[in-house]
């Protein structure tokens, strides 16, 4: 079992569950909540159950998919809490992936004006990524993420035989989020992922697993809140989560770590043309995510639309929006001013697009 210690709660990564039932009975809850969407139920639950069955578990299920993290999915989730029974001194656990961590967190917080929760994360992109940082939300007018609070679990819960049960395209939208925390941070890191064949065949996660795990919490245990250093984790998402938004209504909706696998390419491409990173280093960035994510790239994406949704962002500065950029393999810089010919010019020699 690996630990890794935030500076308020403890992550676990873990092949056996013992430590689980251990943590949630020195919690002494007055009653247990799960909160699972239709694929965790089926595939997660019974696990849980099975080794939890002295907790009375009690089920709220929701629907999964982005499109549900919303303010009407929170009021269902508070009704039910309310109407099993629950008080302030409940705990919910949050079984899932970044959209259960999210919303479930934020509900938590705000139910009874705060109840104590539990990650426990079920894909690879909430392992390596959202159940460490206290970041909870929902998105709100169609944005993402617009509406949240920073909070923290009592304990987070890493169990990798939960990935067994993930199609392919949810192992690599997971994925994204480790190359990211190697171009921002660890150049060994990305040294160690080129050697991958495959991504779907990959198959010991647990030491990448706590690689980016580990890399994270440095990060945010030197800034929590986001006022400087953290700001490098927004490396590929101020792009992405444009995209992502930009696609979200549309017949074929991304994931969020394939946008993210987008959004790093463009703004890898920004800081080629701000001569910040080199072009042999954005050349095996450019191979690399191609070939990883060569379907994406595929598609077509209307500029104007991620125009319109980097409106929203919550690091603009007048009409400028703040980025953090890599300046090479390992290392990143933020707060960087880009204006709207820069991103424009990025989008269009980095994806397939369209102006209609």
């Amino acid at each position: 079992m690996s630990i890794i210690k935030t500076k308020s709660y403890q992550v676990f990564i873990d092949e056996s569950t013992e430590i689980l039932v251990d943590k949630l009975r020195s919690l002494q809850a007055s009653a247990y909540f799960v909160l699972v969407d239709e694929n965790t139920k089926e595939h997660c639950l019974p696990i849980l159950n099975s080794v939890l069955s002295e907790f009375d578990l009690k089920s709220i299920e929701i629907e999964s998919g982005e499109e549900n993290k919303t303010i009407s999915t929170c009021q269902y989730i508070w009704e039910e809490l309310s109407k099993q029974g629950a008080d302030r001194k409940s705990v919910l656990l949050n079984l899932g992936g970044g959209v259960i961590g999210d919303m479930g967190g934020f509900a938590a917080s705000c139910f009874m004006r705060g109840i104590r929760f539990v990650h426990i994360p079920t894909t690879l992109l909430s392992q390596v990524d959202a159940s460490v940082g206290s970041k909870l939300g929902i998105d709100f007018n169609g944005i993402k993420n617009l509406v949240g609070v920073f909070n923290d679990p009592e304990f987070v819960f890493i169990h990798s035989p939960f990935l067994k049960t993930l199609p392919s395209q949810q192992i690599r939208s997971g994925f994204a989020e480790t190359i990211k925390h190697a171009l921002i941070s660890d150049s060994d890191l990305w040294h160690d992922i080129q050697t991958f064949d495959t991504i779907e065949n990959h198959k010991d996660w647990s030491g990448n697993i706590e690689r980016s795990v580990s890399i994270k919490n440095e990060i945010v245990n030197q800034d929590p809140y986001e006022s400087g250093l953290r700001k490098i984790l927004n490396f590929g998402h101020t792009i992405g989560h444009a995209i992502e938004s930009s696609c979200l209504n549309s017949r074929d909706p991304l994931l969020h770590g394939e946008a993210i696998a987008l959004g790093m390419l463009v703004e890898s491409y920004i800081s080629l043309k701000a001569n910040m990173l080199d072009a042999e280093s954005f050349e095996q960035i450019d191979q690399f995510l191609r070939s990883k994510y060569s379907n994406l790239f595929q598609k077509t994406y209307r500029v104007q639309d991620i125009l319109d949704y980097l409106s929203f962002d919550k690091k603009k500065v007048g009409k400028n929006v703040l980025f953090a950029l890599i300046d090479q393999i390992g290392h990143c810089q933020f707060d960087l001013m880009v204006n709207n010919e820069q991103i424009e010019d990025a989008i269009q020699n980095t994806l397939k697009t369209s102006h209609d």
